[in-house]
């Protein structure tokens, strides 16, 4: 769908330069999700990994592959070039599709409507739980106890909740500190 080098602005790596390679194409559907135009992939172009990699070239060595949902594809070729040219290789997913690719970070940020696949969790070295509702706490726990020991937890308030939600988020942060308050510090910065 696009590409473009930026900051971080979510979970473990908020703060470092990064290129973005957000892919076309998601089926899980979230009501809140800030990227709706990426669900068709049908309305963009594709893309040549090589022109991929060429246009990844001389911005940084961090590498984000995010969509839509863009396990949806096989991320094998992709990441493989990618670690060819010497580049870390982090995904951002809902974990609703099997795993491909070989990364170096990957952020399973899980959907109520489609949820991830039991090897996900195995191997997710972020859990990302999107705080929309005070029912999102509770699913939160529940995607806690399926995810491995070693995973980072993050609840990161939805945009437009955050003026009621923080609060809330806040204090549940300090009843539970195995969380962390990630922060989309992108839309505050007002960068893509």
């Amino acid at each position: 769908m696009e590409s473009f080098y930026t900051i971080q602005g979510e979970g473990r790596y908020t703060g470092h330069a990064a290129y973005f390679i957000r892919l076309a194409g998601c089926d899980v559907g979230c009501h809140w999700c800030d990227v709706k135009e990426s669900w068709d992939e049908n309305l963009h172009p594709v893309v040549p990994i090589e022109k991929m990699i060429e246009d990844a070239n001389g911005n940084g060595n961090l590498v984000v592959i995010t969509g839509g949902e863009p396990l949806m594809w096989n991320l094998n070729p992709l990441t493989a070039l990618l670690k060819q040219n010497n580049m870390q290789t982090n995904i951002e997913t809902s974990g609703a599709h099997p795993l491909s690719g070989h990364w170096d970070w990957i952020c399973l940020s899980p959907k109520k409507n489609k949820l991830p696949l039991p090897e996900i969790y195995a191997v997710a070295n972020e859990l990302k739980c999107i705080i929309y509702n005070k029912h999102d706490f509770e699913f939160a726990e529940e995607q806690a106890r399926k995810v491995n020991k070693n995973a980072v937890l993050y609840l990161q308030v939805e945009w437009d909740k955050r003026e009621k939600m923080n609060p809330l988020l806040i204090e549940y942060v300090k009843k539970n500190p195995k969380w962390k308050i990630s922060v989309q510090t992108h839309k505050y910065l007002d960068i893509p």
